[in-house]
């Protein structure tokens, strides 16, 4: 956490202007004591926190509007399109290939742009429509194209979001902002799956046409009408003039931003234009290495993509399989915001990863060792806990990389490629033959979760030794405390 001091308290002009190459004529400056700051500051951040609240809704439906297949699926969805063999495996994993191809060259063009509210709302519409035209697929073949497109598509969002929201929240802020956003996983995953009870529940027939379309079209025409609202909701950059923010809350925005930036680089001691970001980051091992980690814990959360499917073993009908679902996504939900509150305030980030993986492991334990209706649905409740720990990664990937924001943006989007390469594999750990136990499957799980952990457990002790290599430089030469990598 920075030990930078408020503005009220020391001049700190020079030290920006140095660091951002600006003027003292670039704009207005800010002459609020301690006081006045931290008023000026809570009311930033409750704006600020309305608006990125917005984004969990997004992020909802771009959740919900690829997973929807997993609900189909229990309403005759592979028998309509004469889906054989892995056929519906392949169909899930197609749209990670245009994820894939899309999230970094997407985020650097979202780091150039002063208008992101556009960009992102832009591309809501383009994965809205779709959606709504998988509701007229007549072929395997023709969903499977468009699932490609959806995933093309869709990789603008989450990494987008994720660096938007870096540009507005300092370092120990990212936990408890972070969870807020994808807490639109669990929750999609949660009453997406009410949704599409109700949906397939009662449209089935409807003017001739099977539920499992009415699904594709109604998920597909409520994401456009969210998309529209996105337009005027979704906040800009700090730099960018803003009218629902207030003179002095819009300069506060930005000081703050290159108070964060202006430690990073005293400790790397570069300067920001002197590079390319995307080329920082590609040469960066630590960005690889993350990338390598989150990778495989993503291939251990590949239950989520079948989450129905492991629901309905239970012995249950469709829609009280759907119904089902809802209650163990409730609970990550919640316990998202407790660890990663307090992850922020302890300035932790391993141990509350590890955690929820542990928890996540004695799921998927229990789901092995029996076949017990109660038991297996209480292993549901575990497996949600792996998620809160790729939270918690995500917010550590932004402290590390926090010096520059184009290497930011481009550090998350490859850490975040690379991780959803995870879910293109993990597609096929989960066949028909293997069900409904699911032993091979859930092994695989705690394979990967154990590699994971193991991963960032010694990247954890390279960042201990950056901290202790600073400190050691800082007392030699009698240098104030600077940046600190968190752990």
């Amino acid at each position: 956490m920075s030990d930078l001091p408020l503005l009220g308290s020391v001049d700190c002009t020079s030290r920006y202007d140095a660091a951002f190459g600006r003027s003292s004529n670039d704009g207005p400056t800010l002459p609020l004591d301690d006081n006045d700051r931290l008023i000026v500051e809570k009311r930033l951040l409750r704006k600020l926190d309305l608006r990125v609240s917005f984004l969990v809704l997004v992020y909802i439906m771009n959740i919900m509007d690829r997973t929807n297949v997993a609900a189909a699926r229990l309403c005759g969805f592979e028998e309509d399109l004469g889906m054989t063999g892995n056929q519906f495996n392949t169909l899930t994993s197609i749209l990670y290939v245009g994820y894939l191809m899309t999230q970094a060259p997407s985020n650097m063009i979202l780091h150039r742009m002063k208008k992101p509210s556009l960009y992102i709302s832009s591309c809501m519409i383009i994965w809205a429509a779709i959606t709504m035209c998988m509701s007229a697929v007549p072929t395997y073949h023709a969903a499977l194209i468009l699932r490609f497109w959806l995933g093309f598509v869709e990789a603008a969002f989450f990494p987008g979001a994720m660096f938007l929201v870096s540009r507005w929240y300092k370092r120990n802020e990212l936990g408890l902002r972070t969870a807020l956003l994808f807490c639109g996983n669990s929750i999609s995953n949660a009453f997406g799956a009410l949704i599409a009870s109700g949906i397939l529940g009662s449209l089935g027939g409807t003017l001739g046409f099977t539920a499992w379309r009415w699904l594709f079209f109604v998920e597909g025409a409520l994401t456009i009408v969210v998309a529209v609202s996105a337009i005027w909701i979704i906040p800009d950059y700090p730099s960018t003039p803003s009218v629902w923010l207030l003179a002095d809350e819009q300069i506060l925005a930005k000081q703050r931003m290159e108070e964060e930036a202006a430690a990073g680089i005293e400790h790397e001691g570069k300067h920001e234009e002197k590079s390319s970001g995307f080329a920082e980051a590609v040469m960066d091992w630590r960005v690889w290495w993350l990338g390598v980690a989150l990778h495989l814990m993503n291939s251990s959360m590949s239950f989520t993509i079948f989450f129905p499917t492991l629901s309905a073993t239970m012995g249950y009908n469709a829609t009280t399989s759907l119904l089902l679902c809802a209650p163990p996504w409730i609970l990550g939900t919640a316990t998202s915001f407790v660890v990663a509150r307090h992850s922020d305030v302890t300035g932790d980030r391993f141990w509350h990863i590890a955690g929820p993986l542990l928890v996540g492991i004695a799921g998927f334990i229990l789901a092995i060792s029996t076949m017990n209706t109660a038991v297996r649905y209480l292993s549901l409740f575990c497996m949600t806990q792996s998620p809160v720990a790729f939270i918690v990664s995500l917010t550590w990937v932004m402290n590390t990389f926090s010096q520059s924001q184009s290497k930011r943006a481009a550090a998350i989007a490859i850490v975040n490629t690379v991780s959803s390469a995870g879910f293109i594999s993990s597609s096929y750990l989960w066949p028909p033959s293997w069900g409904p136990s699911y032993v091979n499957s859930y092994l695989i799980c705690i394979f990967a979760t154990v590699m994971s952990v193991a991963m960032l457990w010694v990247f954890k002790g390279h960042l201990s030794r950056c901290n202790d290599a600073a400190e050691a430089e800082e007392q030699v030469l009698g240098l104030p405390k600077g940046f600190r990598y968190l752990l």
